[in-house]
């Protein structure tokens, strides 16, 4: 069974990105199980003093890199706030910079508000900075569904369904043989 782990970049209890994850486990493959990561709002703010070797991190911290280090890879949805990635959200990434359950984990980015470019390029960029192993092919910009758009429920489970087919595939590809790293097409816009 791949395990994914799913986190929400916003603390609003109905952000589009938390409905966006919550479809997607809906959504999954059936050799898939994704688990939405709550624990945001509990996490300290992020400070180097607090992160050092031999010396126990916060409850809170520690239970976040131990569900990071049980997935397969990490689905992410994550709104922009000001042009940027939202302060909690580069807090909970703050914590995993130092650790060693994060270099080389793959991850897959949803956006679900096409304009908001700015966050996703930050976000991209971080990552990367973090070793993390981002799945293009797995990453998928499409607006979420209105209720006064008819049809667009279904182009959104559509392409969610198809970009996480394409991250479990290529996580399987990982667990079976190891492989890591490579570029992949870019993300669909859609």
């Amino acid at each position: 069974m791949i395990r994914i782990l799913a986190l929400c970049g916003s603390l609003r209890g109905v952000s589009r990105n938390r409905q966006a994850l919550l479809a997607a486990r809906k959504l999954a493959p059936a050799e898939c199980e994704i688990a939405l990561w709550e624990g945001l709002g509990g996490l300290p703010p992020f400070s180097p003093d607090l992160d050092q070797p031999g010396l126990p991190l916060p409850g809170a911290v520690a239970a976040f890199h131990a569900e990071v280090e049980q997935a397969d890879g990490l689905l992410v949805a994550c709104p922009e706030y000001a042009h940027g990635i939202p302060g909690a959200f580069k807090n909970a990434l703050d914590w995993l910079v130092g650790s060693s359950v994060f270099p080389g984990k793959p991850v897959a980015l949803i956006n679900v508000a096409p304009h908001a470019s700015f966050a996703q390029a930050q976000l991209r960029e971080v990552l990367a900075t973090m070793s993390a192993e981002i799945v293009d092919e797995a990453c998928l910009t499409v607006a979420f569904p209105r209720p006064e758009a008819p049809g667009s429920t279904h182009a959104f489970e559509a392409a969610l369904r198809s970009a996480l087919d394409d991250f479990v595939r290529r996580l399987a590809d990982i667990r079976d043989h190891g492989a890591a790293g490579g570029e992949g097409p870019p993300a669909p816009m859609l």
